[in-house]
């Protein structure tokens, strides 16, 4: 897919096209798949990720974790930043029920840890957006740059816990101030979460539970209330393993 990419018309052809499945990611705990996807004169490359196959995790619900893959694309979306690529959960798949993401083609050589100096500069809404999102594992190969330097965010299985389980690589601006514009985004976001009416919190709801909306919502007025970005807590792990 060449040029600006249509998020409605992938979005359709994710649910809606002819799945096959072409290969397996065997380095991931959970089960995932590459895969394409074929909608009338759209062809698309894909990533199946299908809840039988997730691992059991103590902390979180069990088969939960497509549903959070497809949350966070609701609410980058949301947020107006583009930053998860288009997201489904798919009712039926070879695999039965899973999460179905549309693949960014991309060096997969070129990730956080050999980012430029600038690139890393573009990076302040991932760190937002994994802060509201309470992301529990942001590696720094889940952080991707398609050929027109468009940033893309993969791997939000393991996103939107009630307790504070933020681990990632990036603590690049921990205590600068986050940016008027953004803050802004997160504001508009959170007055739609505390509206229990609004399309937001419908397109939510079927994806994550009551609890899990409240403390999205407390996430973001917390981050609008301070105004910065936090520094690494001191009284437990804040990084990734392995960080990539």
């Amino acid at each position: 897919m060449n040029g600006q990419p249509d998020f409605n018309r992938i979005l359709t052809a994710l649910q809606n096209g002819e799945l096959v499945l072409q290969g397996q990611f065997v380095s991931g705990s959970n089960s995932t798949f590459l895969g394409q996807v074929q909608h009338e004169t759209l062809t698309l490359p894909v990533v199946y990720k299908p809840v039988r196959g997730e691992t059991l995790l103590w902390d979180f619900p069990v088969g939960s974790l497509a549903r959070r893959e497809v949350a966070a694309y609701v609410v980058s979306q949301a947020l107006g930043w583009e930053l998860v690529p288009p997201t489904v959960l798919r009712r039926r798949g070879p695999l039965g029920k899973g999460s179905l993401q549309w693949y960014v083609e991309h060096d997969p050589e070129r990730h956080y840890f050999n980012f430029t100096a600038a690139e890393k500069e573009n990076l302040r809404p991932t760190v937002l957006f994994d802060l509201l999102i309470n992301n529990a594992d942001r590696k720094g190969g889940h952080i991707l740059l398609d050929a027109q330097n468009h940033l893309w965010l993969i791997d939000h299985g393991v996103c939107f816990h009630v307790e504070d389980k933020l681990r990632t690589v990036v603590w690049d601006f921990a205590d600068q101030s986050i940016p008027t514009p953004l803050l802004a985004d997160v504001s508009r976001v959170v007055a739609e979460l505390q509206n229990p009416g609004s399309t937001l919190v419908s397109d939510l709801s079927p994806l994550l539970r009551v609890s899990e909306l409240r403390a999205l919502a407390r996430r973001g007025l917390k981050l609008i209330d301070q105004g910065v970005f936090p520094p690494p807590p001191a009284n437990r792990r804040s990084f990734p393993w392995p960080p990539v």
